[in-house]
């Protein structure tokens, strides 16, 4: 089915951007990948100060997604892996959306403005790391482009997890690729 994705704008985390990470991450199937409950208010705090500092440095970071309305509907972004294990120093792009926004386009929507962005500062390849249980955010994986390139088992929570990439040609070679994949995947 090809439907229409939703206007999404993505900005640099303000201050009080980390207040409504915490009020619209506070859900338990929000974060039934990510240690199955919220944060406190001051790890998301410190979280929008850092991409804040990434952006700047970068040109790339997890970027507030809002809805066409102006609200917070969650973040989606890129940095790099954060781990000991797994694909480090690469970029991986990743995405965290409220509960009530699932399903209608705007994590797709919000990934495909992040490639473009980091393609733009130079990243020629990135990854997302994903539990291998997590079939919405393989779906997105997969309208994106990525393929499945390691599975994997995490450290911590012994669970299974996919490894997806990306190449990310510079702009002028991938116009062509590109508007495959928005045809395809739209």
């Amino acid at each position: 089915m090809n439907r229409a994705l939703p206007v999404v704008r993505l900005r640099v985390p303000t201050d009080e951007d980390a207040v409504a990470w915490h009020r619209i991450f506070d859900d338990p199937d929000v974060m039934e990948f990510h240690g199955g409950r919220s944060a406190e208010l001051s790890v998301y705090e410190e979280l929008t100060a850092r991409q804040r500092r990434h952006d700047a440095e970068h040109g790339f970071c997890l970027w507030t997604m809002v809805d066409e309305d102006g609200r917070v509907v969650g973040f989606t972004g890129a940095q790099p892996w954060p781990g000991e294990w797994g694909p480090q120093g690469e970029i991986e792009i990743g995405w965290r959306l409220g509960r009530e926004h699932w399903g209608k386009g705007y994590v797709t929507a919000a990934a495909r403005q992040t490639l473009e962005r980091v393609r733009a500062a130079g990243v020629a390849e990135v990854v997302a790391m994903v539990d291998a249980r997590n079939a919405r955010s393989i779906a997105v994986t997969e309208r994106l482009g990525m393929r499945l390139s390691e599975v994997f088992t995490t450290p911590v929570s012994a669970r299974q997890g996919h490894c997806y990439r990306l190449p990310l040609p510079r702009t002028e070679d991938a116009g062509h690729l590109t508007q495959g994949v928005s045809q395809r995947h739209s």
